[in-house]
């Protein structure tokens, strides 16, 4: 019987209030606001925090020995975004990374994927979603990245058991994207509610006969995906009592797209104890449900990063016009500077560890710890005597920093800052998520996974720290 071993959600630390988007076109914009990854996140960098989460919620599985990495708006076509996410979290070289891109149903299919291989497999889905200024989908998207952990338990820490998979497959023109638009299009809100309708029954009715149970036996229903009235019509009747469908979470994150199933999962489980029937129904041109029961082992490993925690910890003063402008709708005057260089492929091969995951170095001779990694050691002076030294999940606290109102930046101040980790190793670099008024000596801060720049259609992946979220979960 496949189980899942372990989850993890992550929401961008960014919100935008719709009342924003009203204020600022001249209409309502609605209640609530949406997540939105900074200027410095994709579904790439957000898809590893995700799955950074997952990992650690179990430490005592095995590392994954497949990665599928499904998002709908992927950072690169043609070169495999997942290997980053796959060296960034260091896994062995023997490790399948591959991509499955190009729709929201992507994310169904990787997560199948996982749950059939011989061998555990993580599943990250991520997404950016947007549209036209004033446009639904602007108001009503969020991003966020999940990530799910497959594989057979045996030492009994597996948090829950998977039942059963129905599956039903139509072809209608309900949503869809031009390759080179910036946003998506809908035939229309009730041909996409009468399309679905048969294909939901069919595949929830399929995974209940699979699974040997009946609606009434089901303690949580989740039901994720873009045609939200859709959505609410299954679950009006699909048999499960009202009290327990799940929050949707669409007035405070918005509809993250191929993430969503994910996100509303981890929510679920972040909540629920064991023994619970939770049903997960996925609607992407098709749909799709999982049938997964809890076990005894989910308190002990819930996500160190609860979904709701993220929501407490996030700012919403952020302004419609900086959201335009890192969306390519608002195009600003640039800095008057010469436009940057694209990192060169050789180099960022050679010292990938240390670029994508922020490995540095160990003096076999005297313990000091190098970040970036050197060959000689800056105590005892000693020339190759040093072993590799991971420290993405090093705690740090800020030793000094600078507040530069001069150095260009989508979000100015930048906050530079001198990092000293707990363990050894000093490390100096621009932080991330941050109030520059807030920030002082002695804060305790974490690495996190980020694009520097773009140049050239070259993405600059590195780590910047950020603060410890002061209501991240005590475990």
């Amino acid at each position: 019987m496949t189980q899942l071993l372990g989850y993890g959600a992550y929401l961008p630390y960014n919100r935008l209030r719709r009342d924003a988007i009203g204020a600022a076109l001249g209409g309502g914009g609605g209640r609530g606001h949406r997540t939105v990854a900074s200027y410095d996140e994709d579904t790439t960098s957000m898809g590893v925090e995700a799955a950074r989460i997952a990992l650690r919620t179990n430490p005592g599985s095995s590392l994954p020995a497949r990665l599928y990495f499904a998002t709908a708006t992927p950072a690169y076509m043609e070169k495999t975004n997942a290997t980053v996410i796959h060296t960034a979290l260091g896994l062995d070289t023997s490790a399948l990374a591959v991509d499955m891109a190009g729709s929201v149903r992507s994310g169904v299919g990787a997560m199948i994927a996982a749950m059939e291989a011989p061998e555990p497999a993580l599943v990250v889905t991520s997404d950016v979603r947007t549209g036209l200024p004033g446009s639904a989908d602007e108001r009503d998207g969020g991003d966020g990245a999940a990530a799910l952990l497959f594989g057979d338990s045996h030492d009994g820490a597996a948090i829950a058991d998977v039942l059963a998979v129905g599956s039903a497959t139509g072809e209608f023109l309900e949503r869809w994207r031009d390759p080179d638009a910036p946003n998506s299009q809908v035939w229309e809100e009730r041909f996409g509610e009468h399309a679905y309708q048969p294909l939901a029954r069919a595949a929830f009715d399929d995974a209940l006969k699979r699974a040997e149970i009946t609606a009434a036996d089901i303690d949580v229903l989740v039901i994720a995906g873009l045609p939200a009235r859709a959505a609410r019509r299954f679950g009006s009747e699909s048999g499960v009592s009202k009290e327990a469908i799940a929050d949707n979470l669409a007035g405070n994150v918005g509809n993250t797209g191929t993430a969503h199933p994910g996100i509303m999962l981890a929510d679920v489980l972040d909540q629920v104890g064991p023994d619970t029937t939770i049903a997960l129904v996925v609607l992407a041109d098709g749909a799709t449900t999982f049938i997964l029961r809890t076990t005894a082992a989910l308190p002990l490993h819930r996500s160190s990063r609860p979904v709701q925690a993220q929501l407490a910890a996030g700012n919403d003063t952020l302004r419609y016009t900086n959201f335009l402008t890192w969306r390519n709708m608002l195009r600003q005057e640039p800095p008057r500077r010469p436009d940057p260089d694209r990192p060169a492929a050789p180099p960022s091969h050679r010292r990938a560890d240390y670029k994508f995951g922020f490995v540095g170095s160990r003096c076999t001779e005297c313990d000091t710890v190098h970040v970036p990694p050197g060959r000689v050691c800056a105590t005892c002076h000693t020339l190759d005597r040093m072993t590799p030294h991971p420290m993405a999940d090093a705690a740090g606290r800020i030793t000094a920093f600078v507040v530069d109102h001069l150095v260009f930046t989508p979000q100015p101040p930048a906050v530079l800052a001198v990092v000293d980790f707990v363990g050894g190793g000093r490390f100096r670099c621009q932080l991330a998520d941050v109030d520059p008024k807030t920030v002082s000596v002695g804060d305790a801060v974490e690495m996190t996974f980020r694009k520097i720049l773009t140049a050239n259609g070259v993405h600059n992946y590195f780590w910047k720290a950020r603060p410890v979220p002061t209501t991240e979960s005590a475990r």
